[in-house]
């Protein structure tokens, strides 16, 4: 007869990879419903710097560097063309107006004026004998109406002889008619020769006053021709400083040609090269500042450049009130140029993590400093100082503010 065998309760051998996944798969399922994703990094405590988020007032200001220049800048260049002769005044030299500076030879020049001289003499030898002749005609039409006046006297004479002959029927009528024809031809010739005589007068005066003309502005011609050999002295504009001389000896110059520069040391400016990120906010007027010798300085911007260069954009500034006394071309100042009112704002000092995250993002301390946080966070102006936190950050807590190169993306920093 068979024994009935019972099947054995609890947990059997193979049971057991089963229930071991089964716990596996459980802790799993925990872990991604309930635990902590973030990634972490273990950093030194030593190599970081943090620091407090301030609720202070904001300077609005920026420092910018200014080089010192003169505010009028003139221009040297020659009225004459020439070849450089000699050289009379060196650069950084001061010089009053009208001082020499360079000297020019040129021949062309030289040649011009004697050509202009020779000109101008025949012109005038041509203008005396002109007058001469003219006078001589002057003479000769004079005696010519003498004599036709003498003719005229004669002939009325010899007609009103004839005519009271005639009318006494002593003459014939002929010799009456002829007498009369004579005086009448001769009037009308005298009449003729004086209108004549009257034209050549008008006409010779108009000749005379051309010719002066021409003669006076042969003489003018010749006083500009001789002036240009002055201008072969490159002079000084105005009292200055000699800031630039480029010219050797021997050096042909041109017309023109920007040889040099003389600075108007009467007043200076100072010329700062400002980063395109302010170019909206830097505006004409704006105030500045500088301390120099344990003296505070005013400035305001009195022109902006719209040209940007490599980043960044020229901005001149002027003194307002007093100046320092040993001021320089070409000596820097750093100036704090203000932007704006200073305002109640939060602030996060100013450090190296802002090029690794653009403001965008910060770590951000707990409070028992033993953990930092990644926090999205949202900055507005800045100063040399500070930053304007907008968004993200309350006063009080606590942020990284150096390097973050070595965090990588990790989002929790773990403090040892």
């Amino acid at each position: 007869m068979d024994i009935k065998i019972e099947p054995k309760k609890g947990i059997r051998k193979k049971h057991i990879p089963y229930i071991i996944g089964a716990v596996v798969l459980s802790g799993l399922i925990a872990w991604s419903l309930f635990g902590n994703h973030q990634s972490t990094l273990r950093v030194d405590r030593k190599g970081i710097i943090s620091h407090e988020v301030l609720n202070d007032v904001f300077n609005d200001f920026i420092r910018v560097d200014g080089q010192v220049q003169p505010l009028a800048i003139i221009q040297l260049s020659p009225l004459e063309g020439g070849i450089v002769e000699e050289i009379l005044v060196e650069e950084g030299v001061q010089v009053k107006k009208d001082q020499p500076i360079v000297r020019l030879s040129n021949s062309n020049l030289d040649l011009s004026i004697l050509n202009s001289e020779a000109e101008l003499a025949e012109k005038q030898n041509f203008l005396r004998n002109t007058q001469v002749a003219m006078e001589q005609d002057k003479l000769n039409n004079r005696t010519e109406k003498l004599q036709l006046d003498l003719d005229v006297r004669r002939k009325q004479r010899s007609y009103n002889q004839n005519k009271a002959l005639f009318d006494e029927k002593l003459i014939a009528r002929e010799e009456y008619l002829q007498a009369k024809e004579d005086y009448d031809l001769a009037k009308e010739k005298q009449a003729l020769v004086s209108e004549r005589l009257k034209q050549d007068s008008i006409y010779r005066s108009v000749q005379v006053d051309q010719m002066e003309e021409s003669l006076q502005n042969m003489r003018e011609n010749m006083h500009l021709i001789r002036r240009r050999v002055s201008n072969l002295q490159i002079k000084s504009p105005i009292d200055g400083e000699l800031g630039l001389l480029d010219v050797v000896l021997g050096q042909s110059i041109a017309q023109g040609q920007k040889i040099g520069q003389v600075n108007n040391l009467s007043n200076f400016k100072v010329e700062a090269l400002i980063d395109e990120h302010y170019i909206d906010r830097v505006k004409n007027g704006l105030e500045a500042s500088f301390d120099r010798q344990n003296n505070s300085y005013q400035l305001k911007v009195r022109k902006v450049y719209p040209e940007v260069r490599n980043g960044k954009f020229k901005t001149d500034f002027i003194f307002v009130g007093e100046r320092p006394d040993n001021i320089r071309t070409g000596q820097t100042y750093y100036l704090s140029l203000q932007l704006g009112e200073p305002t109640k704002s939060i602030l996060i000092p100013k450090g190296t993590f802002f090029q690794a995250t653009g403001g965008s993002w910060i770590f951000v301390l707990d409070q028992d400093e033993k953990k930092a946080y990644r926090r999205k966070i949202k900055l507005g102006r800045q100063n040399p100082q500070y930053y304007e936190v907008i968004e993200g950050l309350e006063p009080g807590e606590k942020v990284i503010v150096s390097n973050y190169d070595t965090f990588k993306d990790n989002e929790v920093l773990i403090l040892n």
